[in-house]
Parts: structure tokens; sequence; C-alpha cells
């Protein structure tokens, strides 16, 4: 039996790298860390355009352990804690854990900046207004 996949209509042309990305993603979330995704509304009064905020919970992570990076289509925050042998444990419950939490963007979309405050790292991006376009083909007339 095969498979039907939203993706599959002779209609939708082009849209197969979409589809394995969209795999990709179901299969690569393990949960950690928790994050948010919230909109925040244009300011007419400064100017700011809306845009979208991502916020991780990465409690006990310092600047230096987190990486944000945009590679080709893709926001790719890793975090990792390096086990320190300094300290002599007699219980522990908080694991030096490593993350990467991988979104995808849409084209056009930025990344405007990140923030780490009180265990929560936020990283704001631009959504670019959409432009209708509409193009003229020409067409051709054999003889």
């Amino acid at each position: 039996m095969s498979r039907m996949t939203p993706f599959a209509s002779p209609l939708l042309l082009g849209f197969d790298a979409m589809e394995k990305t969209l795999e990709r993603i179901a299969k690569g979330n393990d949960g950690y860390p928790p994050y948010n995704i919230e909109r925040l509304r244009s300011n007419d009064a400064t100017g700011a355009p809306e845009r979208l905020r991502i916020t991780l919970a990465v409690a006990g992570f310092s600047e230096e352990e987190l990486d944000v990076t945009t590679e080709e289509n893709q926001l790719v925050i890793r975090g990792r804690q390096t086990d320190s042998n300094e300290r002599d444990y007699l219980y522990r419950g908080i694991a030096a854990r490593q993350f990467q939490r991988t979104f995808v963007l849409a084209d056009g979309m930025r990344v405007e900046g990140a923030e780490l405050k009180n265990g929560l790292l936020s990283v704001d991006l631009i959504r670019p207004e959409p432009q209708r376009m509409v193009k003229k083909i020409n067409i051709s007339v054999s003889d």
C-alpha cells in the first residue's frame, strides 16, 4: 500500500523538498528544550514591524555555551554544556545536556537578534510582508 502525502497532488509542482523537510522535522523532535513561539504585533508609534519571537528555556546555559545560526533556510540553536571534573557530586539530578533545535524559515525571513535573560533565550524574527506579483507570460504561436 502506498502512502498518500499532502504534496502528491499533480497541481503542486516543486514541493518535494518541502515534504522532505517536514518529514525530517517530525522525526527529529525530542522536546528539549521547551520553547514558545509568539507573534509580536507591529507598533505604529515606534515603526516596529510585526515579528515572531521564539523563546527557549535554557536555564543553566551561559551565553558562551549557546550558539544561534542560520543555515540556508533554517534557524539552528545549539547548546553545549561541558561537564566539570572539579566538582564531586553526592547526587546529580541536573545533567549537563546538549541540544540542537532547528526551525525552518520561510523565504525572506531574517533574524533580528537574540537575547539571553533569566534563563530564557529569545530570538526575534522579522516576517516580510507578502508581495503580490502578477507576471504576464507571452504565448508564442507556431505557423
